[in-house]
């Protein structure tokens, strides 16, 4: 039994060491692949995108309000006095008090009926003048009101257009910030499932190395524990020994 015993502890050794040999093998593996596990998140590290400002590229868009008050005038600054109808009154006036004054002379009638006469026909003109004087002011008028109108409606659509300029401006500007904040974000998100891939192969590796030292610690304590039942079965066995002295029995007398 003896025998068996160093048999079974020769053969103990034996696998210790191989164990150990594979271990030892193992580790080296697992160190090898987290140096290149290591240096292979180091350069991603370094090739990550740069933090953005995605408002960099915001300009300035008051230049495109412009000050319109020297388009504006006064339609009303010009309007004139009619006098044509004046002139008219005048003129028939004199026309017709010319024409009584012959008529009188023609038919010698009385002063008195040239002047009434003259008077009437001074009137019926007056009247007409004034017709036409006060259509002359109020075609002035409308046309100085129609211009006022145009002026401000003209006025309007161009703060609008304005308005509209500097309202797209200020979005398209927005929208291109918010979309270059997004395509950051979404390559930072990218990128750190992929750090996060690559730190767990690192620890993985980690845990590879610490399971092969210890199973090569574990090899080497069972090589330990075999050279020692193989001693002990040496010793039982008497090899390396003195062999026992026989007792000697004694005669007595």
């Amino acid at each position: 039994m003896t025998w068996v015993a160093a048999g079974t502890a020769s053969v103990s050794i034996v696998m210790g060491l191989v164990k150990n040999g594979k271990a030892k093998k193992a580790k080296k593996a697992a160190e090898r692949e987290k140096a290149r596990k290591a240096a292979q998140l180091s350069r991603f590290e370094s090739n990550r995108q740069a933090v953005i400002n995605p408002y960099a590229g915001v300009t300035d868009l008051s230049a495109l309000a412009q000050d319109l008050s020297g388009e504006l005038s006064n339609p009303f600054a010009n309007l004139g006095v009619a006098t044509s109808a004046a002139d008219i009154e005048i003129e028939e006036a004199d026309i017709a008090l010319a024409n009584t004054l012959d008529t009188l002379q023609a038919t010698g009638a009385s002063a008195g009926g040239a002047t009434a006469l003259a008077n009437a026909a001074a009137k019926s003109k007056k009247g007409v003048a004034a017709s036409i004087e006060k259509q002359e002011a109020a075609n002035e008028m409308a046309s100085a009101q129609g211009e006022q109108n145009l002026q401000q409606a003209k006025m309007q659509e161009k703060q609008r257009i304005q308005g509209i300029q500097i309202s797209e401006g200020g979005r398209v500007q927005d929208a291109q910030a918010r979309g270059a904040e997004f395509q950051w974000s979404a390559q930072e998100g990218r990128d750190m499932v992929q750090l996060d891939r690559m730190q767990a192969g690192i620890d993985q590796e980690n845990q590879n190395a610490a399971q092969a030292s210890a199973d090569q610690q574990a090899a080497i304590g069972s090589m330990i524990s075999a050279v020692g039942s193989v001693g002990s079965a040496a010793v039982s066995s008497g090899i390396g020994g003195k062999k026992p002295k026989k007792k000697t029995k004694t005669k007595t007398k």
